[in-house]
């Protein structure tokens, strides 16, 4: 489909859910809509047939590895980089279970985590020198084991074969770290124009404080408390997100942000029980949505203002018809941005004030 007809495609999605709860902008599309995954993972395996190892992806449903070189929307150098250890790993006879690379488009750093069943690689500093030889712009190379049979591809325990363990990228001007299971938008500059998007909707002047759930590791919180938020409270239930947090406010010297490692619901009714006041709740739940405890939680703090970014336009129908009937908060202003061209996939960026 060309793409100026997947716009529509998304815009008509859009009208059919949310035009109930207002006037939509039209979307923000992307100039160029190729090659914008900075993150991309194989899985690896033995075709028998053929007698090679082939990476690539999952065929819908099922465990059969599809064949995969090079794909017009992921990044090119982290293809480049799967294909030479595919070779590789016919060389030193083993074979991964998933690679995944990420590289960090404004700094150029480029992460490997190559994904076993157990603790051992073959040769692994021969392994490490032959794909280093091949690829010198990688700049860290991490071992993870997962031993286990589920649908999660990364384990919980990794070895730093190589490099600092994380890399860094910059959005709106400052710098995230990433580390292997860390969250980190997939597309860096639809993303800034989603969070330029939602900082505008949030209508900071200096004087508000504001909650960032589901903030994973801090950046739409950092970038808030950066451009006008007196102060910043971060919610995330994943422990070493928090981690990766901490450091992105220190690397990025805020110190009027706070991260709690914590469920955001319980945490927001802790809030509203102490009797705290909050200006503005920026939400960036999972493509599940948000729950009713969440928002009913939101409606007792009584913020002026909630910014609800989603990737899931189902869900936020569900949650904005919730929400909306059952408080006093209505809907502002609706902004799809098309955050995943050449997929079904649209994220939008709602304004709610009360």
């Amino acid at each position: 489909m060309p793409y100026e007809e997947q716009l529509e495609y998304k815009m008509r999605l859009e009208h059919k859910l949310l035009s109930q709860f207002g006037k939509i902008e039209p979307i923000i599309g992307m100039y160029y809509p190729y090659h914008y995954r900075n993150k991309v993972q194989a899985a690896f395996g033995y075709d028998k047939r053929a007698g090679k190892i082939i990476s690539g992806v999952y065929q819908s449903g099922s465990h059969k590895i599809v064949s995969v070189d090079s794909c017009n929307i992921e990044d090119k150098k982290a293809d480049e980089i799967i294909v030479t250890i595919r070779k590789l790993c016919k060389d030193f006879k083993f074979i991964p279970r998933h690679v995944l690379v990420k590289r960090g488009f404004s700094t150029n750093q480029i992460m490997v985590v190559i994904v076993t069943g157990t603790p051992i690689l073959p040769a692994k500093n021969n392994f490490i020198k032959a794909l280093l030889s091949a690829h010198p712009e990688i700049t860290t190379i991490i071992h993870n084991i997962n031993p286990y049979e589920t649908n999660l591809v990364l384990g919980d325990r990794e070895n730093v074969l190589y490099g600092k363990g994380y890399i860094e990228d910059e959005l709106l001007g400052c710098t995230f770290r990433i580390s292997a299971k860390s969250f980190y938008q997939i597309n860096p500059s639809q993303t800034e124009k989603l969070y330029k998007t939602a900082i505008e909707y949030a209508g900071f002047t200096g004087n508000e404080s504001a909650l960032d759930a589901y903030c994973g590791t801090g950046t739409i919180g950092i970038i808030a408390a950066r451009n006008g938020a007196k102060n910043v409270i971060g919610v995330e239930l994943e422990k070493s997100a928090v981690r990766d947090a901490i450091s992105n406010a220190k690397r990025n010297k805020i110190d009027n942000i706070y991260f709690y490692n914590a469920d955001a619901t319980n945490f927001i009714n802790e809030m509203a029980k102490s009797g705290e006041h909050l200006d503005v709740v920026l939400m960036d739940p999972p493509r599940a949505g948000s729950t009713e405890e969440f928002l009913d939680a939101v409606a007792t703090l009584a913020p002026e203002r909630v910014v609800y970014i989603s990737c899931n336009p189902e869900t936020l129908a569900r949650d904005l018809l919730y929400f909306t009937s059952t408080t006093s908060y209505k809907v502002e202003k609706i902004q799809p941005v098309d955050m995943f061209p050449h997929t079904a996939h649209v994220e939008t960026v709602v304004l709610l004030s009360k």
